[in-house]
């Protein structure tokens, strides 16, 4: 960490200095603005979430904070004192830490030895001392009330214990500004609640919490303040009880909230799949039918069958028993996933980063993995028609991007999540489906989601959705599936449906 001057400002006695604050941050890349002149500023014991549509520059500014990036012009400054992070380490040693949705758990080591990652290592004569190793990651793991065996294999622990690590290891690192991207992406209800739990210890403890989500009742719960991004700039920094959810999303969004949801009225009677009988790992004797035009939705509680459904619809699964008819035409049993894209129907997953599509390449190969028959011919392939495929999904999509060679890791998620669709929808399906199909995004981005969906079914598609989350689905849907323990127990139209109804059937409301 590198000082360069104390604070000047006169009003900094009559206050404690921020622990964190950005100042007038502007960061470009190839031309393009990232960051225009944004910032932020985070107290001492207090939990801030910082929000945005995906692309307004929140991932940008965590970097800057964290030194992953330099900003091109602007000032960071810490606990008063103005700041430069060359990298990583610097910002580490300045008690600056970020966590990362995708948390960097080594799963083949303990997790003693994971909190204790990157830091000195106890040992004697070059050996090390194992028993002093587990008992300071013991205390660490004490200070947050978890008990946690120090000795077990990190990738044997559940979302939240891998996730209670990792903050372990930002205390071991003295972390006294913790910033946390989409924490809960992956967690129960409950697990929701232990973590809340420790993170309010940690705000009580003094910590300056940054917390970056996309499910803003989680922040009305949680946080103090919240700073509202849009377009690379900071739009408002305000008390959490000086806001509501409605006042968010339009300064998120930069209008009105309006309906969320298109209109519905896009179904026909023409039968685009049937599925009779279906039992698999989970699901039992499940059957229905979904027409063309129609969004069928699908909810119940986590391990309810959902995803397993889809996942046997879509050929990725094998099934034990029942039938599934496209279009008229009956599949084999269990006939993997290209046979079934090419009887049209196709899956965008639930987790997009590790099934939808590869981060190291570009937007463009993506796209053309999934159609190498519309873009090659005779075994070669052609450039010239990779482009043009590529091209019209990111204008169709909306994907915002450099071009179509950046890479899909560089991309926020809301746009990777445009990239698996595009490059399904590039296919043309009958069905599509499609698992959890705004996790992790942002509200305007939802909206965008929306839309496409109903573009599609004005269009003869069949599109069915999987969702956690029951005003979505009710929103979105036109009749509603609900599942409970592996079976179907309950359809509703969605239009006059309520959360109450839903979740009855959730739970398995008797006939």
């Amino acid at each position: 960490m590198t000082i360069l001057k104390p604070p000047s400002n006169e009003t900094a006695l009559l206050k404690p200095a921020p622990a964190f604050e950005a100042r007038d941050i502007v960061k470009h890349f190839d031309g393009v603005h990232a960051l225009n002149g944004a910032h932020l500023s985070v107290q001492p014991g207090e939990i801030h979430a910082l929000l945005g549509e995906n692309g307004a520059g929140k991932s940008t500014l965590i970097k800057i904070a964290t030194g992953l990036y330099s900003p091109n012009s602007g000032t960071l400054h810490r606990n008063g004192e103005t700041v430069e992070f060359a990298n990583v380490r610097v910002a580490n040693r300045a008690g600056v830490v970020a966590l990362y949705q995708e948390l960097s758990i080594v799963p083949t080591i303990s997790v003693a030895e994971n909190i204790l990652l990157g830091e000195q290592i106890p040992n004697r004569a070059g050996l090390v001392q194992w028993k002093t190793l587990r008992h300071r990651a013991k205390e660490r793991l004490d200070s947050l009330h978890q008990k946690i065996p120090v000795g077990r294999l990190a990738g044997e622990l559940s979302p939240v214990q891998q996730t209670m690590v990792a903050v372990a290891r930002a205390l071991a690192a003295d972390a006294r500004v913790l910033i946390l991207d989409e924490p809960t992406a992956s967690l129960t209800d409950t697990e929701i609640r232990d973590l809340f739990m420790v993170l309010r210890s940690l705000r009580d403890q003094g910590v300056a919490i940054v917390y970056v989500s996309h499910r803003l009742e989680e922040v009305f719960e949680l946080c103090d303040r919240l700073t509202i991004m849009r377009n690379g700039e900071t739009i408002v920094t305000k008390r959490v009880a000086d806001s509501t959810i409605n006042e968010v999303i339009s300064t998120m969004v930069g209008r009105s909230t309006g309906e969320l949801y298109p209109d519905r009225g896009t179904a026909t009677t023409t039968v685009a799949l049937t599925v009779q009988n279906l039992h698999g790992h989970r699901v039992k004797d499940i059957t229905f039918t979904a027409y063309a035009g129609e969004v069928l939705g699908i909810g119940g509680l986590a391990g309810s069958g959902r995803s397993e459904l889809l996942r046997i619809l879509s050929g990725a699964q094998k099934h034990r028993s029942g039938e599934i008819t496209v279009d008229g035409s009956a599949l084999p049993n269990s006939p993997g996933v290209a046979r079934t894209l090419d009887a049209g129907v196709a899956l965008v997953p639930e987790e997009r980063r590790s099934q939808g599509v590869i981060l190291s390449a570009s937007i463009q190969d993506n796209i053309a993995l999934a159609n190498i028959s519309a873009v090659s011919s005779l075994g070669l392939v052609s450039g010239g028609q990779i482009a043009t495929i590529a091209k019209r999904g990111m204008e169709e999509l909306q994907i915002k991007a450099r071009s179509p060679r950046q890479h899909v890791g560089e991309l926020s998620g809301g746009n990777q999540q445009k990239v698996v669709l595009a490059k399904m929808l590039a296919r043309k399906p009958k069905v599509l489906l499609m698992d959890e199909p705004t996790r992790g995004i942002d509200v305007g981005t939802k909206a965008e989601i929306y839309r496409l969906i109903r573009q599609l079914t004005a269009e003869g598609t069949a599109v069915i959705a999987v969702s956690s989350e029951l005003p979505e689905l009710i929103g979105m849907s036109d009749r509603i599936l609900i599942m409970h323990e592996g079976k179907i127990s309950g359809e509703v139209a969605a239009e006059g449906a309520d959360d109450e109804l839903l979740l009855s059937y959730c739970y398995g409301k008797p006939e």
